[in-house]
């Protein structure tokens, strides 16, 4: 085979091969690649957890939910911006001696997705739910405060099944 056309050969392969790389290069318009794990549930994005909290007896305090949400997206904020949208939830359960109050919402961003007519408030990152809790005198010292978390999350594009997210706040008594 001639060297000329042995070379042209090469070039055009090299060339090919790193025009169907993965990723964008630098400076293109490309979208990034999707993940390499197919997403499916609200509860693949949304992460729970708490810090234990120390109540003075007939006292009360402040628990703090952290949901951590996988960066690329977001889940409604509490309200909702539309009475069809699911908004984030905290349903505190129920423990003798120890009365929940009202959870308190963080306030949330304002974005607008391909999705939706409107911008949308949302919680993006980490979202920091206060649960003020009132502790009468139960006969234990520490306990579990069961919670749940109801989210719904969405991408860019679109949204996944909701989810009922289940965890504790561990509680001491002083």
């Amino acid at each position: 085979m001639n060297r000329g056309i042995l070379v042209a050969i090469c070039l055009l392969i090299g060339t090919l091969a790193y025009g169907c790389s993965p990723g964008p290069k630098s400076g293109s318009n490309l979208p990034p690649l999707a993940s390499p794990v197919p997403v499916s549930s609200s509860t693949q994005v949304v992460k729970l957890a708490s810090s234990p909290l120390t109540i003075t007896r007939n006292g009360s305090a402040e628990a703090v939910v952290t949901l951590t949400i996988t960066p690329g997206y977001h889940i409604n904020a509490n309200p909702a911006s539309f009475p069809y949208l699911i908004a984030t939830e905290l349903q505190p359960g129920k423990l003798d001696g120890i009365t929940p109050g009202k959870p308190v919402y963080p306030s949330p961003v304002t974005r607008k997705f391909e999705f939706a007519e409107e911008p949308l408030a949302v919680y993006e990152g980490e979202a920091l739910i206060k649960l003020p809790l009132r502790a009468a005198s139960p006969a234990q010292d520490q306990f579990l405060m069961p919670i749940k978390v109801r989210v719904q999350a969405c991408d860019n594009e679109k949204c996944f099944p909701p989810a009922m997210i289940e965890s504790s706040i561990p509680v001491k008594l002083n």
